[in-house]
């Protein structure tokens, strides 16, 4: 069958997500396309997928999409947890998600180039980063059987089950949703909110909501073409610590734990710290000598030596951790980019596993705070049992393979007939 991936623009880590499934499709003989903006035209070839480039360049679009933010935050130490929204006016926070972020990454010239293709290419399953409704909205157009890839947790649909709660006549993601697929001689459906089923990369512990079909697959890390440089083999001679904030937070302002702060924290440990931070993140601070600054290094072949990972909640990084048994510690992001894209979650989910600490006051985030809460990671044996545990555990989700049959039923269920 035709398998057409689609990934937000700018975004590598999404489409690193996407890449061992749709490899995995590939060498069960299928045929594959990874549609997305030129701005990631580098970075496919890397992953060895064909590429079909769709629209313009969104460039600094993007960034300003990044950096859109409530005005108001719920008060720092009592962090809101992944299903609790007592605090929130979950309508207003969803109307302007889907007003500022998700219509933001459909622009509609560049949706009408993707039904083009879709109905000149004709898939039988569009993958659709959950991210990019155009997705959804090309493959009603083509007849195709669709299914969302998450990147984090499910945190839209939890949103809009708790915005309808509040206020069950006006949901804005179908208001926003329905004339863009009459646009294209369709009607409304909970499909285009939610695929015709979820491909879930979350491991079994993390929270689901109710109702939305979910297939699970383990998440299995890709970070790119690279080379693993010789040092990371060689024993430092004390604990290793990788320190990271991800890809997907360089050049916005969405990480609010600063170098400087991560700096002080470890700068008096007896630890190599290798931290994975460009220049633009690192600036003038002072880099202490038992750190490593490099700008990239596989989490895949570090994590395996280090002693405990210091992230921002990232999929990526959490995701080799698990795969590693590497405890965490989890620092944190954008009040937005927390709750709604699975870094809370991620969060929580460490914390009450016992496998990491969630430093959770971002509004009173300091050095001292951080390096006691690392000390707790590296020193107590209950972090390493518990992340060992987990890791045992993520092993027995089912791998990219394993579900390439379970698509190919679901594809044949819900795809249009074919001439």
């Amino acid at each position: 069958m035709r398998v057409l991936f689609l990934t937000p623009p700018a975004l590598a880590s999404h489409l690193y997500v996407l890449t061992p499934l749709a490899w995995a499709l590939r060498t069960a003989g299928h045929d594959v396309r990874v549609a997305t903006q030129p701005d990631l035209a580098d970075a496919i070839p890397g992953t060895g997928l064909p590429g079909v480039l769709v629209g313009a360049e969104m460039g600094e679009a993007l960034m300003a999409i990044a950096q859109a933010e409530p005005a108001t935050k719920p008060p720092a130490p009592d962090r809101p947890k992944q299903d609790d929204y007592a605090r929130d006016d979950p309508h207003a926070e969803l109307d302007h998600l889907t007003r500022h972020l998700l219509a933001g990454l459909c622009p509609t010239p560049m949706l009408d180039e993707l039904v083009e293709f879709a109905r000149s290419w004709r898939p039988d399953l569009v993958v659709w980063d959950a991210l990019t409704y155009a997705g959804a909205i090309a493959a009603r157009a083509c007849g195709a059987a669709h299914a969302r890839l998450l990147f984090g947790t499910d945190g839209y649909v939890q949103l809009r089950t708790a915005a309808l709660r509040q206020n069950p006549g006006a949901d804005p993601m179908r208001a926003w949703l329905e004339p863009l697929l009459a646009r294209y001689g369709c009607d409304f459906g909970e499909d285009a909110v939610t695929g015709h089923w979820t491909i879930d990369t979350q491991p079994p512990w993390m929270w689901r909501p109710e109702g939305a079909r979910h297939l699970m697959v383990r998440p299995t890390p890709f970070n790119g073409p690279s080379i693993v440089p010789p040092w990371v083999g060689e024993d430092p001679g004390r604990p290793r610590v990788c320190l990271t904030l991800g890809v997907s937070h360089r050049g916005n302002d969405t990480a609010e734990a600063s170098a400087a702060d991560l700096f002080e924290a470890v700068a008096d440990l007896d630890v190599e710290v290798v931290a994975t931070l460009n220049a633009e993140q690192v600036g003038d601070t002072p880099v202490p000598d038992n750190v490593r600054v490099v700008d990239f290094v596989p989490l895949n072949a570090l994590l395996p030596t280090c002693a405990a990972v210091v992230h921002h909640g990232g999929n990526g990084a959490s995701g080799a951790a698990y795969e590693h048994g590497v405890p965490q510690l989890v620092v944190p992001g954008s009040y937005w980019s927390e709750k709604w894209f699975g870094p809370l979650a991620i969060a929580n989910g460490v914390e009450e596993q016992g496998a990491g600490l969630y430093v959770a006051d971002s509004d009173t985030l300091t050095g001292d705070a951080l390096r006691k809460s690392l000390e707790r990671v590296l020193s107590e044996p209950s972090f390493a049992r518990n992340a060992e545990r987990l890791s045992r555990e993520i092993l027995k989700v089912p791998a990219p393979r394993d579900i390439v049959p379970s698509l190919e039923r679901l594809t044949e269920a819900h795809r249009a007939p074919r001439d």
